[in-house]
């Protein structure tokens, strides 16, 4: 683990702190917990993006086209905006924070700035965004696999989103917080 003065601090995962005052960095997140805080963030996301939906188109349902293509571009939209926010301002959103996560940079820097949450949140609302195009839907498909494969990398535990804005998810907070 980190020290004090210039030493190199190293997580679990890897990660590496060179700063002046090298962080701690806390253990990285299971997947099982970030698969949780994921769920609990479609919930509050999804639901009324669904609610939404139905409202501009009455009587459509799951599998109408109307319906279905709304409700992607709904989802997309309004996660990546939820996410982004709550990630550069807070470090979590609400599902990470009830499941007691939090994303840093990988070299453990506490916020990563609104750049990298957007290309996060970006990266991971994509696939959502592009469902509704056939052709597409399949490489959306296989993108998700290979994010959700990634998270299981025992390694690093990153999954693609997280790479290309060079962060990781760790539980509890970082020791300089209060």
């Amino acid at each position: 683990m980190a020290g004090s003065g210039g030493e190199m601090g190293r997580a679990s995962g890897g990660a590496m702190s060179t700063t002046p005052a090298a962080r701690s960095i806390p253990a990285l997140a299971e997947p099982g917990q970030r698969l949780v805080a994921r769920l609990i963030d479609t919930l509050i996301v999804g639901v009324p993006v669904v609610l939404v939906v139905e409202a501009i188109f009455p009587g459509a349902r799951p599998g109408a086209r109307d319906f279905d293509n709304a409700t992607a571009l709904g989802v997309a939209g309004l996660y990546m905006l939820y996410d982004a926010v709550q990630i550069a301002i807070w470090g979590r959103t609400v599902g990470k924070r009830l499941t007691g996560l939090k994303v840093v940079s990988d070299s453990g820097e506490r916020r990563i700035g609104p750049l990298r949450a957007v290309l996060r949140a970006a990266v991971f609302a994509l696939p959502i965004a592009v469902r509704p195009v056939p052709v597409v839907r399949v490489i959306a498909g296989l993108f998700w696999a290979a994010n959700a494969a990634a998270v299981l990398e025992r390694s690093r535990q990153q999954a693609l989103h997280d790479r290309l804005a060079r962060t990781i998810v760790v539980r509890g907070a970082l020791s300089q917080e209060p």
